[in-house]
């Protein structure tokens, strides 16, 4: 059987090693047998709420929650090697997965894009857990086809009346906040008229509904907006020009939602789950092999996406990644299946990843994005 899989060493040499000391010795003292468990036997999005609380206190008295995140707004300041090392290193260790929308995605765009009010409200609320976002992007007719999202924000005086639904979003039954696409103009189409609204979900009106999945996980949620006000100045960007906005938070999302670190934990938990259902194969055993082969290749890919390395813009890069790395991972959940197929952490794992290709825009929606980069029609 394959070894379990080790930080890569093309990575590792990226950093000092003071830097590499300093992130296992934290590993070694802050990680209890208890969130290592916890993160081995996450099969969704994110590891239990527990886990993650415990884990994420943990990295904010460190100053290591935003590695990303600029010093002056409250994070590491890492530079992309270190970054990926430390994410690496968290993985291979087991840690709880935290996938916090607030960290990744809102953060990050509200650190280029907000306003000086907003990052003094939303950045320090962010890093020390008082704020937990989710996004409000899907509806019932407007999935991979957002553009045709139909939630109206009407404008009255200085607030925005949000009336409709968003569908599949996930965690919004621990958010204290969402981030959202709405339509300011009713007669408009596609991605004219839209605004990009920071809304807190306790305010009246708004009603939160589970959906559960095959496997009876409570992921996603359905909203419900029913006259819902919110201010005019909770908005990131212009009054019409929120599609503008929902690409840019869109190609932050799509560059981190499935790193190496998320498949090369993967593929470790599929390998120890072939091993305890007894002998693997040659053709299973060469299958292992390539995914690891796959992995390696998508890091080097990942590393200069992150580091400004590749010639091409920043959205069909990020699609690029997308597209891999979620195709790659259910690859490893398929073949999870196969060797081990009477685990039940094996089933619900792969159960887990069948949307992977559909959340954060399909599989077809990305490829058309990656031809029209190079000029097909």
């Amino acid at each position: 059987m394959t070894q379990p899989i080790a930080v890569h060493d093309d990575e590792t040499q990226r950093v000092d090693q003071a830097f590499r000391s300093e992130v296992e010795a934290f590993l070694d003292e802050s990680l209890t047998e208890a969130l290592r468990e916890a993160g081995r036997e996450t099969t969704g999005l994110k590891s239990a709420p527990d886990a993650c609380g415990a884990w994420r206190d943990k990295l904010f008295q460190r100053g290591w929650l935003a590695p990303s995140w600029p010093v002056k707004h409250g994070g590491a300041g890492w530079s992309t090697a270190q970054r990926l090392y430390f994410e690496n290193a968290c993985a291979e260790r087991d840690a709880p997965i935290l996938q916090s929308s607030g960290v990744r995605t809102i953060g990050p765009l509200i650190i280029e894009e907000g306003s000086p009010s907003q990052k003094a409200r939303y950045l320090p609320a962010i890093l020390s857990g008082e704020h937990e976002w989710c996004q409000g992007f899907s509806e019932s007719q407007a999935g991979s086809d957002l553009s045709a999202l139909s939630l109206r924000a009407e404008r009255d005086g200085d607030d925005f009346v949000l009336s409709g639904s968003k569908l599949w979003t996930s965690f919004a039954q621990y958010a204290t906040h969402m981030f959202l696409l709405a339509r300011n103009v009713p007669s408009s189409r596609g991605g004219e008229g839209l605004v990009f609204l920071l809304v807190e979900m306790d305010r009246p009106g708004i009603d939160v509904r589970p959906i559960r999945f095959i496997d009876g996980q409570h992921e996603t949620n359905e909203v419900f907006f029913d006259k819902v006000r919110t201010p005019v100045s909770d908005r990131i960007g212009d009054i019409g020009e929120g599609w503008k906005t929902a690409k840019r938070l869109m190609s932050i999302a799509r560059s981190n939602n499935t790193t190496t670190g998320v498949l090369r934990r993967a593929l470790r938990a599929a390998q120890r789950e072939a091993a305890e259902s007894g002998d693997v194969c040659p053709q299973e055993e060469a299958k292992f092999l390539d995914l690891q082969r796959r992995i390696d290749a998508f890091e080097a890919f990942e590393w200069r996406v992150a580091a400004g390395m590749v010639a091409v813009a920043p959205a069909p890069a990020t699609s690029a990644l997308k597209l891999l790395a979620t195709e790659l991972h259910q690859a490893i959940t398929e073949i999870g299946l196969t060797t081990a197929p009477h685990s039940e952490f094996a089933q619900a794992k792969y159960l887990a990843t069948r949307a992977a290709t559909i959340y954060s825009g399909t599989s077809e929606i990305h490829r058309n994005i990656l031809a029209r980069s190079i000029g097909c029609p």
